[in-house]
């Protein structure tokens, strides 16, 4: 009698198991221009899995730990597609009857169930799971949800507080797992626009996360951590490293709109410099720097120009100015104004937070405890970007005519991170 072939060694469902995530890993790191040759090659790679478990013999299914193994995966592999796919639900579902204890099965049916719209649902998946222990991807997976819960709902700011903690337990669990890290610098940069498109603090705190992110090398195929991170460097207005990360989000990921941003913000410091190097002539300047006159401001400030400032926040200085015009661009946030401060220099302002009737042409500007940027870069090698800008974050930073913005002409953006369910 003849030993077993070298085929009946080969363990079948370990195979199986593999040609799923390879499947996965097509589907999170290629991106062809044609998204169709994408779906194409999901197709193969998804036959050539179910294929290789159709193979595995019925006697090596008969256990329920096994049968739990088989429709896991044979849902899993189903649902590889941006669609929804009842018949991925339907095996994830009788997975975890056979072994609720098989967390990938519950966050695969959670993530189905998602896509077709039941997120209440694909959140109980989630938590069924994670009460039988804790686990990095569920948790990653709540926190996105939460912030898809978010959307127009009244508790915005706190579902999306829950995502920050959830993301940051997953990362507790790995503190290396470029994943959970990128998905708290979602987390943070939602938080940003949700609140107001204010809060720099968030930005810092997202930034901080996709650098961290960017250090697990499985991340550096994921355009949308480029695309996010370039947007928080945009608001931060680190215009440079911006413009270079949406490019490079272009180049990973063609169906991105990275390179509509990239001409956005080209728009944007063009419309920045043109109104830079077109400012008033000498004569108006000096009239409007006289105008702004010695006016009495918070002996708790010292009051400085343009030239005293100190890169990055300025404590306990004040810069008075005169709004010459204002700058449209793409973007809702922020507003861009060209003021002229005491001593004739011309300055960009950013003004985050307040609508774009709270501030007009003429009106004089008290901007208390500035965050002051010297930008000056080449792109291309051809347009050389150079100008003085001050952020203002706060209502409370700024005095238009002496007086506090009024509570209505607050504003919030309703901008988003670009992420993938």
């Amino acid at each position: 009698m003849s030993g077993p072939s070298a085929g009946e060694d080969r363990d079948l469902m370990s195979e199986a198991t593999k040609a799923a995530e390879h499947l996965y890993h097509v589907r999170d790191t290629y991106f062809p221009s044609d998204p169709e040759q994408k779906i194409s090659t999901l197709r193969r790679e998804a036959d050539l899995a179910l294929k290789l478990l159709d193979s595995i013999p019925t006697e090596e299914r008969k256990s329920p730990a096994q049968r739990a193994t088989y429709e896991y995966l044979r849902g899993k592999i189903l649902d590889a597609f941006p669609d929804y796919r009842k018949e991925a639900e339907d095996h994830l579902s009788k997975a975890v009857k056979l072994n609720p204890s098989l967390a990938d099965a519950w966050l695969c049916l959670g993530n189905c169930i998602w896509k077709k719209g039941d997120l209440l649902s694909a959140k109980n998946c989630y938590s069924l799971a994670l009460n039988k222990g804790p686990n990095k991807k569920i948790l990653c997976q709540l926190s996105m949800l939460e912030r898809k819960l978010a959307q127009g709902t009244e508790n915005q700011a706190q579902l999306v507080e829950d995502s920050i903690h959830h993301a940051k337990e997953a990362i507790a669990l790995d503190v290396k797992d470029g994943n959970s890290w990128y998905n708290l610098g979602n987390a943070c940069l939602t938080s940003f626009f949700v609140t107001g498109a204010w809060d720099h603090s968030k930005l810092l705190q997202s930034l901080k996360a996709y650098q961290n992110a960017e250090k697990d090398e499985q991340m550096k195929s994921n355009p949308d951590l480029y695309f996010n991170c370039a947007t928080v460097n945009r608001y931060l207005e680190n215009y440079e490293r911006a413009l270079s990360g949406f490019e490079a989000a272009a180049l990973k990921d063609p169906g991105l709109n990275a390179g509509e941003e990239v001409q956005k913000m080209v728009n944007l410091l063009d419309k920045l410099d043109i109104s830079m190097k077109g400012q008033a002539k000498a004569r108006r300047l000096a009239s409007v720097a006289s105008s702004l006159g010695e006016a009495t401001e918070n002996s708790s400030y010292k009051k400085a120009t343009i030239s005293d400032l100190l890169e990055g926040l300025n404590k306990t200085v004040v810069v008075v100015g005169k709004v010459l015009l204002f700058i449209r661009h793409d973007n809702i946030a922020p507003l861009y104004y060209l003021v002229c401060d005491s001593d004739q220099n011309c300055f960009v302002l950013s003004v985050y937070g307040l609508r774009n009737d709270a501030i007009k042409e003429g009106d004089r500007l008290t901007l208390m405890e500035p965050c002051y940027r010297a930008v000056d870069f080449t792109w291309k090698g051809k347009q050389h970007y150079q100008f003085r800008s001050i952020r203002v974050d706060f209502m409370e930073q700024i005095l238009v005519n002496g007086k506090v913005p009024a509570p209505h002409q607050a504003v919030r953006s309703s901008i988003h991170a670009q992420h993938k369910p």
